[in-house]
């Protein structure tokens, strides 16, 4: 039985999928608590709202991974999935930190 469409995708396709909705998630939790956007690329898109400046971002990110799947680069698909996971780490981190917290 052939595998077809995602199913076929290497895996560091799914982390850096899985990756860029937990950076999403933890990123509202963490707005929710009080914190704020460190980055300052992010920070200015989201002049039109949180939740409208995270989706754009993460609208480019993705384009990003799309561009790296059509030519091949899952190498730096790899260091970029390590970049997201010390982003969610560290949202993590403020998270729990923050002082209205869960």
């Amino acid at each position: 039985m052939e595998r077809t469409g995602i199913l076929r995708m290497p895996g560091i396709v799914h982390l850096f999928l899985y990756l860029q909705l937990l950076d999403l998630l933890t990123t509202l939790v963490g707005f929710k608590l009080g914190a704020s956007e460190a980055s300052p690329f992010i920070r200015f898109m989201m002049h039109a709202g949180p939740a409208a400046g995270l989706l754009i971002s993460k609208a480019i990110a993705l384009a990003i991974g799309g561009f790296c799947i059509g030519s091949g680069r899952y190498r730096l698909m790899r260091w970029v999935a390590y970049w997201y996971s010390g982003l969610v780490a560290w949202n993590l981190l403020v998270i729990l930190a923050a002082p209205g917290r869960l």
